[in-house]
C-alpha cells in the first residue's frame, strides 16, 4: 500500500446530481476520491472520467446505504486501501412521495437509514482520524426544507433535513477548535435527477426558473462554505430570503402557506415505479 499524497474525499450518492458535481469540484481542487452509490456502472464511468481529466486516484465503493452495514463496509474498504478521509460529503438522499400512512414501514425505515443513520455513522467513523491529524472537513447535505415548516406529502423529508442541520451545528461546535470544520449545506430546488426518481418532475417543472440552481454551483458554494468555517450555508439569495420570511411569520400562518404551496411540488400519491436514492 502506497502512502497517501493528496487529500482524499469520500462522497456518497456520487453517481449523479449534486454528488457528481461535488466529485467533479473536489477532483478539480486536487482531491483523490472515494465514490459511493448503489450503481457501480455509473460510478465507474464517473471515476474513469475524473481520473483522465484531473490525474487523480479514485476508489469506487458500490454500497446501498439503506443496508445498516454499508457505512462499516465503506470505511473498512477505505482503510484496506491504505486511505484516510480528509473530506466527507454526506450527500446520498432521496424523497419518499406520498402520505405517511400509504407507504410501507420498511420504506420509511430504509429512508431513515439513508437520510439519518448512515450519514451520522459515516461522520462518526471518519472523525477520529480527522481529529488525530488536526484537520478535516464534513459537509452534510441538508436542504432549505430543513428550515421550513413541514409539508403535505414527503412526510419525513423536512424532518430528516432539520436533523442534519442540528447535528451539523453540534458537531461543528464540538470540533472547530480541533481543526475539523462541519457545514450543513442547504440548497433549494436544484437541477438533478432527484425529482425524476421520485416521480415529481411534472409537479416541480411548474416552479419558476428563478427558484432553481444548478448542481455545480451548489457544490462549489458548499466547498467554499466549509473552508470558511460556515456552519450552515443556504445556497442562493432567493432561498435565504424564503428562510428569513418563514421565520417572521406566525407558526399558524406559516403552516397554512406550507400546506398550500407544498401541493405544487410535493406528491401526495405514491408514484408507480419510482426508484429513489441519491440527490
Amino acid at each position: 500500500m502506497s502512502a497517501q499524497v493528496r487529500p482524499t474525499a469520500l462522497v456518497t450518492g456520487a453517481s449523479s446530481g449534486i454528488g457528481a458535481a461535488f466529485a467533479q469540484a473536489l477532483a478539480a481542487r486536487g482531491y483523490d476520491l472515494v465514490l459511493n452509490a448503489r450503481r457501480a456502472s455509473r460510478l465507474e464511468k464517473t471515476a474513469t472520467a475524473l481520473q483522465l481529466q484531473h490525474q487523480i486516484k479514485t476508489l469506487v465503493v458500490a454500497e446501498d446505504l439503506s443496508d445498516p452495514m454499508a457505512p462499516r463496509r465503506i470505511t473498512d474498504t477505505v482503510h484496506a486501501h491504505g486511505l484516510q478521509i480528509d473530506m466527507l460529503v454526506n450527500n446520498a438522499g432521496y424523497g419518499l412521495p406520498g402520505r405517511f400512512d400509504e407507504q410501507a414501514w420498511m420504506a420509511h425505515n430504509d429512508f431513515l437509514q439513508v437520510m439519518i443513520h448512515a450519514p451520522t455513522e459515516l461522520a462518526h467513523r471518519v472523525l477520529p482520524g480527522m481529529l488525530e491529524r488536526g484537520h478535516g472537513r464534513i459537509i452534510n447535505i441538508a436542504s432549505l426544507a430543513g428550515h421550513l415548516p413541514g409539508s403535505t406529502g414527503h412526510t419525513l423529508y423536512a424532518a430528516s433535513k432539520a436533523y442534519m442541520i442540528r447535528f451539523s451545528q453540534s458537531l461543528a461546535l464540538e470540533n472547530r477548535s480541533r481543526g475539523v470544520n462541519v457545514c450543513a449545506l442547504c440548497p433549494g430546488f436544484t437541477y438533478s435527477e432527484f425529482h425524476d426518481v421520485t416521480g415529481t418532475r411534472d409537479l416541480v417543472s411548474r416552479m419558476p426558473s428563478w427558484m432553481w440552481m444548478d448542481a455545480d454551483t451548489v457544490a462549489r458554494q458548499g466547498l467554499d462554505a466549509v473552508e470558511r468555517g460556515d456552519v450552515v450555508y443556504i445556497n442562493g439569495r432567493v432561498n435565504r430570503a424564503i428562510k428569513a420570511l418563514s421565520e417572521m411569520l406566525p407558526d399558524r400562518l406559516a403552516l397554512r402557506l406550507s400546506d398550500r404551496h407544498s401541493r405544487r411540488y410535493r406528491s401526495l400519491e405514491k408514484p408507480p415505479g419510482a426508484d429513489p436514492h441519491e440527490h
